[in-house]
């Protein structure tokens, strides 16, 4: 299923304040993108219709299975391309979330495994001797310190 820019939004905005928070409801989600309720409301209803969310009116906010799946790859197709943009190219962090946002829609899932797998060969991640889990927060987070040492002394050695 494609889903719309819009769509991906609010389902990734989803995601993220219920891990936050638990309980989501529309004024949650209508603060966090600083839109009207109206304007949730109607996408919630489409996100309802998709079977991504589960929702009664005025109740609370919950993805289904396949909401929490779409939205995890949603997550994951950013932060490929976020690591892309600063652990490859050496772009500014900030520069590099707002270009990573509008880029995600861009690529199809195929692109988005080439460039993950790109980024681990060229940062030579197959060595590490341990159980890595990346929907660990702690092994996402030693990742990110061990690209930064290992391309750090390789970046020294390129002209970019």
């Amino acid at each position: 299923m494609k889903l719309t820019n819009s769509q991906e939004e609010y389902l990734k905005t989803i995601y993220i304040l219920e891990k936050n928070s638990g309980k989501i409801r529309v004024t949650d989600i209508a603060k966090k993108l600083k839109i009207t309720k109206p304007s949730v409301n109607r996408a919630i209803k489409n996100l309802r219709d998709l079977d991504l969310i589960e929702y009664e009116v005025y109740g609370d906010i919950n993805l289904t299975y396949q909401g929490e799946e779409t939205a995890k790859e949603i997550i994951k197709k950013q932060d490929i391309v976020k690591m892309f943009l600063v652990d490859i190219l050496d772009v500014d962090e900030k520069d590099a979330e707002e270009e990573a946002k509008s880029m995600k829609y861009a690529i199809s899932p195929d692109t988005t495994k080439k460039l993950e797998k790109y980024i681990t060969n060229i940062m030579d991640l197959g060595d590490l001797d341990c159980d890595y889990d990346e929907n660990n927060p702690k092994c996402q987070s030693c990742i990110k310190v061990t690209i930064k040492n290992r391309f750090g002394k390789k970046q020294k050695n390129m002209k970019l």
